[in-house]
């Protein structure tokens, strides 16, 4: 994979290389995809779905409201494509 891919939720942008997940906003978050695991949940009985990375000394979490995950049809495809890296 050669093409970022980014997504924007919030005040937060999203963007994977291939290799590397960055979370920007407030606080940069880098994760690399050999050293992490990442878990969407199934959106919960009010739409919401929570994301989880578990990686070396940290683990973050973001919970998306319905509405977010709709207005972002990006962050669905980005988070499949780490998905898909930390798999293969």
């Amino acid at each position: 994979m050669n093409d970022e891919i980014t997504a924007v939720v919030g005040h937060q942008l999203y963007s994977f290389d291939g290799r590397i997940l960055e979370i920007f906003g407030n606080y940069p978050k880098r994760f690399h995809v050999r050293h992490m695991q990442l878990t969407v949940s199934d959106p919960d009985r009010k739409g919401r779905r929570t994301m989880v990375i578990d990686a070396v000394g940290v683990q973050y979490t973001s919970t998306f409201t319905a509405d977010e995950w709709a207005k972002a049809p990006a962050l669905a495809g980005l988070l499949a494509a780490v998905q898909s890296a930390i798999g293969g």
